[in-house]
């Protein structure tokens, strides 16, 4: 099966669920959609399996496949991310990443500095010296990748498998942030010495200094895209079982 098909199909019907077209409840038939897409009911099946697995849909016998509500969606799947801030949700979705960021990484900076191997750290002082480079010279895309990097090294570095899982997590914020415009043509300057200073703490062993300095870069993180959640609504799911 060529991926280029399995993966237009996913996005074929996983955008309108994510982004309101197809609400929870809807049915949709294998049949229907292979006809649509013109692809066979094998691609489907192999489609369906990876929208299932997001918690979008459940496939039903003699009914269809339904779409499941929202409070059922794996919220840390990096596609729905993507559509989600590609949608009429992205102030909300945002909103959440970034909060979950500002939970996390100084967190995990701070155990970085703590427990990061020496051949980690001296790579986060690495990109973070590129970082600065590559940024003064507003070179936004190759700097989109360094972040990137930046943001992994110290997940990983943190010896919490936990928190390491949620690069993609990170890497799908990041892009999305850049990709909507929200990032300044030349990121700023006291930013870019922040991520040298959580670089200089981690490789030094200097564990608060390493999470005060990560808290920085989120407050300045939400100042810079808060505007776009604005009267935004939260999401709301019961905590019932």
């Amino acid at each position: 099966m060529p991926s280029s098909l399995h993966n237009r199909v996913v996005d074929a019907v996983g955008t309108p669920i994510v982004d309101g077209r197809m609400p929870a409840g809807t049915v949709m038939l294998a049949d229907h959609i292979a006809l649509d897409q013109g692809v066979s009911r094998s691609v489907v099946r192999e489609a369906v399996r990876v929208l299932a697995a997001m918690g979008l849909v459940e496939s039903i016998k003699r009914v269809g496949i339904r779409v499941r509500p929202q409070s059922g969606w794996n919220a840390f799947d990096p596609t729905l991310i993507r559509w989600r801030l590609a949608g009429p949700e992205r102030g909300a979705q945002l909103r959440s990443l970034t909060e979950l960021r500002a939970s996390v990484e100084p967190m995990a900076a701070e155990l970085a500095a703590a427990h990061c191997p020496q051949a980690m750290s001296g790579e986060l002082m690495t990109v973070a010296a590129q970082m600065r480079t590559v940024g003064r010279a507003g070179d936004l895309e190759r700097f989109l990748t360094l972040d990137i990097h930046f943001h992994r090294l110290v997940l990983h570095g943190s010896g919490n498998e936990m928190f390491a899982k949620l690069d993609e997590v990170i890497a799908a914020v990041l892009s999305g942030r850049t990709g909507l415009g929200l990032m300044p043509e030349k990121p700023h300057e006291t930013a870019l010495q922040w991520h040298v200073d959580v670089a200089d703490a981690v490789q030094g062993g200097h564990p608060v200094q390493a999470r005060e300095s990560m808290e920085l870069i989120m407050r300045r993180t939400i100042a810079e895209v808060e505007d776009s959640w604005a009267d935004t609504p939260r999401l709301f799911f019961s905590a019932a079982e």
